[in-house]
């Protein structure tokens, strides 16, 4: 079987002839790996036996130069500084209200950004680089929870849940309007290329859940929905990322039509690999749950072989899974040999496997 064959043998719950892995690195990881390893990024993956590729688009900010000691804007207009796309330096909808403006207004009359503005060019080229050999993920990252949170405080948005239901409704819808814009965009162009339709919402803490499945249902869902309905509509498989201990939101997560859940934090409220895989196995996909954490950043090379080990037979049996890391980037800091230990036991457990159902 193909990578790509493999991935989709999982996401269909059969049992495919090996447990497929799964790398996120981010750029300073992938730096010191191909410095390291003396290889390009696409070497990198060839070593540790990636079965996914991604393919993005890019955002054309038309708006001014940025305010001195900002470093990004998102594309609702909010400026960050700091490591990575760093925090917010402001929440413009929150300034709006403190202003006096209601909250409805506020959100009404903020300049949402235009989905044209997202750059599909090249979107095929970069699918059709692999030639269909890999499990291929694209359309827009979608984090319409931390745009909200962005936008009015996160402090503020619960606020506005509990007082102002209707605005922090409408809030959501906008948010997630230009994402299902932008993805549609993606997908018109090179959805066909496309297999796994990947978004990202953090909705977990270590301790639980950052809200209740009663928030959940009324504020998150619907925009869930959109997303998951778009990929569908596509022929895709629609993966969520999300971070912390989300366990008490998983039966709704499905019920929005998730198809895929990423990365699964060990170390977090619920989120014991084999009670995961116990309880939801069946029905979705289960992506991660290697512990990055500890046995990942800073552990050792047998310490991370050891971890890897454990995780694939609580989870892979019965299939349905895919291997890889607690979370979706690899940062810098990360030592590449735990990284690599890691990959070689999931490559060692899939020979042992096939070993052992060997005629």
């Amino acid at each position: 079987m193909t990578p790509r064959e493999t991935v989709m043998s999982a996401f269909a719950h059969e049992e495919p002839d090996r447990v497929p892995c799964w790398c996120g690195a981010s750029p300073g990881f992938l730096e010191k790996a191909q410095a390291s390893l003396g290889v390009d990024e696409e070497g990198f993956r060839l070593r540790i036996g990636d079965d996914f590729r991604r393919v993005t688009a890019l955002w054309r900010d038309p708006g001014p130069a940025l305010a001195e000691g900002a470093t990004w804007r998102s594309p609702f207009g909010v400026e960050r500084s700091g490591i990575g796309y760093g925090q917010p330096l402001a929440h413009p909808l929150a300034a709006c209200m403190a202003a006096g403006k209601p909250a409805m207004q506020a959100v009404r009359g903020h300049e949402w950004p235009d989905p044209s503005l997202v750059d599909v060019t090249g979107l095929r080229s970069q699918a059709m680089t692999w030639g269909g050999e890999y499990a291929i993920l694209g359309g827009d990252w979608s984090p319409f929870w931390h745009d909200a949170i962005d936008l009015v405080g996160m402090e503020g948005l619960f606020f506005l849940m509990y007082d102002e239901a209707e605005a922090a409704s409408l809030l959501f819808e906008r948010v997630t309007d230009f994402y299902v814009a932008s993805s549609e965009r993606i997908l018109e162009e090179a959805g066909d290329l496309i297999d796994i339709f990947f978004i990202g919402n953090d909705f977990g803490s270590t301790m639980g859940p950052l809200l209740g499945p009663d928030l959940f249902e009324r504020f998150i869902s619907p925009s869930l929905r959109r997303l998951c309905d778009l990929g569908h509509r596509h022929g895709l498989k629609v993966m969520l990322h999300c971070c912390g201990g989300y366990r008490p939101l998983i039966p709704l997560m499905l019920s929005d039509g998730l198809d895929g859940l990423h990365a699964l934090q060990p170390r977090c409220a619920g989120m014991e690999p084999a009670a995961l895989k116990r309880d939801f196995g069946h029905a979705v996909l289960l992506n991660g749950a290697i512990d990055t954490q500890m046995a990942i950043l800073e552990g050792s090379p047998a310490i991370a072989r050891a971890e890897t080990l454990r995780t694939l037979d609580a989870m892979a049996p019965g299939g349905g899974y895919v291997a890889g890391p607690s979370h979706d980037w690899l940062l810098g800091e990360t030592p590449l040999e735990n990284v690599l230990a890691l990959y070689d036991a999931i490559r060692e457990w899939n020979d042992s496997r096939r070993e052992r159902h060997a005629p």
